[in-house]
């Protein structure tokens, strides 16, 4: 039997907006929006909106955008074949060498990846690679923190789209380079926790070259009528597996082609 897809109501999509701010604000996950009924990407989109929209209202500040499910396999997981998206928030932003309080997160896990930041905006709605390319201004190494509100990770692609895309927060490292500079399609990736390698990767596991992830996000961003702009900062999805975070460890993160940088998890 062919399911039956209902798109939701305006009532339905702030309730489960709510629920999800809520678990946010009292670090608190909640069952997957699924098991309620969510089916559409077009309405986990819109649950997205309605918690960006009221966080800017509060007074945070978006500093750019994040790409999710870049990796083949986790998107076969999923049932998808495209990534998704979310934005990325000032006041969950960290850098090298920082002590960063698990506070913040509710079960948070890292991935390594690069960080494009922009001179240009990106607005036609016929953007190429080229564009892409001319409007980086310089790249960096990074960690996205990524954190789940739906509980024991149990998502599929509406709950997390609707999540923000499981954003949590970023840590930039601090040795920026031109893309001249550095090959991100073959770059290697090593993250250690307390000395022992917990994963590993290279630049063509996200979407092929990282660069294809910008693309990606620019033409999404474009189609949604919120294009990226000069100074936003895009984190491009991970190089290699996510790994859970654990307390009062020490993270180096290694990409060829930077220089290393590390932080600690409290």
């Amino acid at each position: 039997m062919q399911e039956i897809i209902q798109n939701w109501t305006a009532g339905q999509l702030r309730t489960a907006a709510g629920s999800l701010a809520t678990a946010r604000k009292t670090r608190t996950p909640i069952a997957p929006l699924r098991e309620q009924g969510l089916t559409r990407i077009e309405d986990a989109y819109a649950i997205q909106k309605i918690n960006t929209d009221s966080w800017k209202a509060e007074g945070r500040t978006s500093t750019g955008a994040k790409i999710g499910l870049t990796s083949r396999a986790v998107q076969a997981q999923l049932g998808v074949s495209e990534p998704d998206f979310g934005l990325l928030w000032g006041d969950l932003a960290f850098s090298a060498g920082d002590d960063i309080s698990l506070e913040h997160f509710m079960q948070p896990k890292a991935e390594a990846e690069v960080a494009f930041v922009l001179e240009c905006d990106l607005t036609s709605p016929a953007l190429t690679l080229k564009d892409a390319i001319s409007a980086v201004a310089y790249v960096l190494p990074a960690v996205e923190i990524v954190d789940s509100a739906i509980a024991g990770w149990n998502i599929r692609l509406v709950d997390t789209v609707a999540d923000n895309a499981s954003s949590g927060g970023y840590v930039l490292g601090d040795s920026p380079r031109l893309l001249r500079q550095i090959d991100l399609r073959t770059c290697g990736m090593l993250l250690s926790r307390a000395g022992d390698l917990v994963s590993h990767g290279v630049g063509a596991a996200c979407l092929g070259n990282p660069l294809n992830a910008l693309l990606w996000l620019a033409k999404k961003m474009v189609e949604t009528e919120t294009p990226l702009r000069a100074g936003d900062l895009v984190l491009s999805g991970a190089l290699g597996p996510l790994v859970p975070v654990a307390s009062r460890e020490h993270y180096l993160v290694e990409i060829q082609g930077f220089q290393p940088f590390s932080f600690t998890f409290r």
